[in-house]
């Protein structure tokens, strides 16, 4: 199945999944678990959410253990934050201030999650090949983090 076919499949079950579950924690978990079981170019996938003093506490996640708090506006979660855009890094040890979790991981892509227009947190994937995202991902991460948002409770 192609890449754009399996982000349908992914959203149509993540919509199944957060149907009448309007809990943030639990869109989150089930997000990360469905996108990290999916596809195997993603080897952390998880949320952090924007904290009153623009650090990013880590919520839910599948992969290895993760930093717990970023500081406001480090690294590239920081950078998807102040741009209020998706930031695609297809090699993360050339980002300036990139925050290194483990060192197997090579590229990123972090996208901004919002509700009701106001930045809440990011949805961060990270993979251990370099340059292993594209604009694919980037328009089916942008819609699931959309669908994440909308179970805001």
């Amino acid at each position: 199945m192609d890449k754009a076919a399996l982000y349908r499949q992914v959203e149509e079950q993540l919509t199944a999944l957060l149907e009448d579950v309007p809990d943030l924690v639990a869109a989150m978990a089930s997000a990360a678990a469905l996108l990290h079981d999916a596809f195997d170019h993603m080897f952390w996938v998880g949320f952090y959410r924007l904290a009153p003093d623009g650090s990013l506490v880590v919520g839910p996640y599948q992969g290895p253990i993760a930093s717990t708090r970023l500081p406001p506006g480090r690294g590239v979660c920081g950078a998807a934050i102040a741009a209020g855009e998706t930031v695609l890094v297809p090699d993360v040890h050339s980002f300036p201030g990139h925050i290194a979790c483990d060192p197997r991981s090579k590229s990123e892509i972090v996208v901004p999650l919002r509700y009701r227009g106001e930045l809440v947190g990011v949805l961060d994937v990270d993979s251990d090949r370099p340059d292993a995202f594209d604009e694919t991902d980037r328009a089916g991460l942008e819609r699931c983090a959309t669908l994440v948002a909308t179970a805001w409770i």
